[in-house]
């Protein structure tokens, strides 16, 4: 994988954080400078934990699913894409609270890192990936969009929101295409 498609992996992840920091912004009023890195730990810490957790699971079942190893990642990129982007077009409205408490902070972690579980699983699957390097640059790209997001949530409000969402699950089934028509030797990168 190159250093182009982890940047672009690694910024369709963070999207969900992105969108869930703009509402928090939106929420806090003025952020202080402990916000931003609160925000930033949490979600970057998770977008990091979460594929490598994956990673750890993929690899345990690699030997499984090797032929069809291009499908699932196909699959699940392609699903985890269509979802964002579902969520991206849809018109409820998301209600988040201004609260930086643990168990606040703890839930939405979670909520918006459960796709790169299923990235981790697709990272077991490809040859080339060097996975402590993929985590580390995932989890420091979310952390910095996260904080952006805080910003931006605050300054702007949250007109961006659905527009970051649908880019990042464009970029997800991309991704998705590109590892399925390389393995069928459709294409060549």
């Amino acid at each position: 994988m190159s250093i182009w498609e982890l940047f672009l992996t690694a910024a369709a992840l963070s999207m969900d954080a992105f969108a869930v920091a703009i509402c928090k912004g939106l929420s806090t009023g003025k952020p202080k400078v402990k916000h931003y890195f609160i925000i930033g730990a949490w979600f970057g810490g998770f977008q990091a934990l979460m594929p490598t957790l994956g990673y750890l699971l993929g690899s345990a079942f690699e030997k499984y699913i090797t032929s069809v190893d291009h499908w699932v990642a196909f699959v699940l990129l392609g699903l985890i894409g269509a979802n964002m982007i579902k969520e991206g077009c849809s018109k409820d409205e998301e209600h988040v609270n201004a609260s930086f408490a643990f168990k606040t902070m703890l839930l939405l972690a979670v909520a918006t890192s459960i796709d790169a579980l299923a990235v981790g699983i697709t990272y077991a699957l490809l040859p080339d990936i060097n996975i402590v390097a993929a985590v580390l640059f995932i989890g420091l790209t979310t952390f910095i969009l996260s904080a952006a997001g805080l910003k931006i949530g605050s300054v702007f409000g949250i007109k961006f929101k659905s527009k970051a969402e649908i880019a990042g699950g464009v970029i997800l089934i991309l991704i998705g295409i590109k590892i399925l028509l390389e393995h069928l030797g459709v294409i060549n990168f």
